[in-house]
């Protein structure tokens, strides 16, 4: 492959909300792609719809991306800073007749339309403004105009408009299908089809690796780079992601904005392995470094079926990375994301005990939020208990249980996990009691429920003070509540 032959792919998101998970996917495949092939990958900000595009998007959707690793290798390219380019590629269509002026409004057309006795649902337009005179007329008056694309005669040799796809092969347009679509808006601003083409002739694309849901732009982006005297880039169309229910994935759902799920405390590397999942296979393979993402990742594995999003399976390959993370990188890292801070949050612990919480509760949970619940419960204790287990748990017995237990507990000298395992298991046996009517009771004084890690780990890190406070506390809340 030649210097001037080597691929060129561009991620082009428009600033109009957050970057969501398939915008991420597709920027991550196309980054994948260039860095397989030792390409270039470019960022491209479409912002030429002025009214909905804003700064704090592009810095939303920049900060999504750098967080998942993905950054441009040339400096960022801004549509709206390109009107003059576009400007030259309208004269020269116009003065090769590819293009006109049109101040038919979609009222007038449809009535037109239907005049002639057209009763489709969907109706082109009937090229009203396209010859001469009305040109002539349109320019010598002050009425506002958008600038069409004229379709090309259609014949035998062009009544199909085929594309070779990269990832759905032969893909077969109808000519007659398309009308004269609009590529200038009447305020002047570009439509995204007609820019499209001149930024990616400009950017010297050689390969377009973007959703499905572009497929129906295809045909006309084609005609328009034949029409400027363009070598169109290769198409690859990557399947749509859709929810378990079937239903499409949408751009303003809250819950797919991919810095909601870094605010949630998703590991990013975890993130992004998950996301090429949707859609691309290499194997029976899950688990990925990037490095291996990269050697790995090709257009021909990506297949043509929708991907269905499993938040359960997200969590989990999260879980699985956060357990192969120590506790300091957790800390400094991960939890940081959730909460700023997070440094302070916890005062009276020392990094130590910092990091020793972090260890009893890393394999249990699967997102850097659900750890701050866990650390914030261990370090306030219970405000409240959880209704069904105390009552399953909390009786006469397991309260005078308890009792024993801090009687105990305050003996011991050595308030190790190996001493007071001994020592509480010692108690059950010479009192007749089974081991869980004292653990589950003593989980419920220490957190307000029974989910947690190992109680006698539990009752080590909080410490012998701490731990009689707690169980007097429930032996009080459950004396007023008898």
């Amino acid at each position: 492959m030649t210097e001037e032959q080597k691929v060129r792919v561009r991620f082009a998101p428009s600033p109009t909300g957050h970057l969501h998970i398939g915008g991420l996917r597709t920027a991550l495949f196309n980054f994948l792609f260039a860095r397989h092939t030792k390409g270039t990958f470019l960022i491209r900000i479409e912002d030429t719809d002025r009214e909905r595009s804003k700064p704090e998007y592009v810095e939303s959707q920049l900060a999504s991306l750098t967080w998942a690793g993905i950054t441009s290798d040339e400096p960022l390219v801004y549509q709206s800073e390109r009107d003059e380019i576009y400007k030259k590629v309208l004269d020269d269509l116009f003065m090769r007749n590819k293009i006109y002026r049109c101040i038919c409004t979609p009222e007038e057309v449809e009535l037109r339309v239907r005049t002639s006795g057209s009763t489709d649902q969907f109706y082109k337009y009937d090229g009203y403004c396209k010859n001469d005179s009305m040109q002539d007329a349109i320019k010598s008056g002050n009425k506002p105009s958008v600038i069409r694309f004229a379709l090309p005669e259609v014949t035998s040799d062009n009544a199909f408009i085929k594309i070779n796809d990269l990832i759905y092969g032969e893909l077969v347009f109808e000519m007659n299908q398309l009308d004269d679509f609009i590529i200038i808006r009447s305020d002047g601003t570009p439509m995204y089809n007609f820019v499209v083409i001149v930024d990616d002739q400009l950017m010297s694309i050689t390969h377009v690796i973007r959703g499905a849901d572009h497929i129906s732009n295809t045909p006309k982006q084609v005609l328009l780079y034949e029409a400027c005297g363009y070598t169109p880039p290769r198409f690859g169309h990557i399947p749509v992601i859709i929810n378990a229910d079937g239903t499409k994935m949408s751009k303003r759902d809250g819950a797919v904005d991919v810095l909601n799920y870094k605010a949630q405390g998703y590991v990013s590397d975890a993130f992004i392995n998950y996301i090429v999942r949707l859609g691309w296979a290499h194997g029976d393979q899950e688990i990925f470094t990037r490095q291996e993402l990269i050697d790995s990742f090709t257009l021909e594995a990506i297949g043509k079926k929708a991907a269905v999003f499993d938040s359960q399976k997200l969590q989990w390959l999260n879980g699985v990375y956060m357990r192969a993370m120590d506790a300091k990188t957790l800390r400094t890292l991960l939890l940081p994301e959730v909460d700023a801070s997070i440094a302070t949050r916890y005062a009276t612990w020392s990094i130590d005990q910092f990091d020793a919480a972090i260890e009893l509760y890393k394999e249990r949970v699967k997102t850097g939020h659900e750890l701050v619940q866990s650390l914030d419960l261990l370090y306030k204790g219970p405000a409240c208990y959880k209704e069904d287990e105390y009552k399953e748990w909390i009786t006469k017995d397991s309260i005078t249980f308890l009792g024993l237990v801090a009687q105990t507990l305050q003996n011991l000298v050595d308030f190790s996990g190996n001493e007071i395992s001994g020592a509480l298991k010692a108690l059950c046996k010479e009192r007749d009691i089974k081991l869980v009517m004292v653990a589950q009771p003593l989980r419920i004084a220490l957190l307000g429920c029974t989910s947690s890690p190992g109680v006698f780990d539990l009752v080590a890190f909080l410490g012998k003070k701490e731990t009689l406070q707690r169980i007097h506390q429930l032996q009080q809340y459950a004396q007023s509540h008898q």
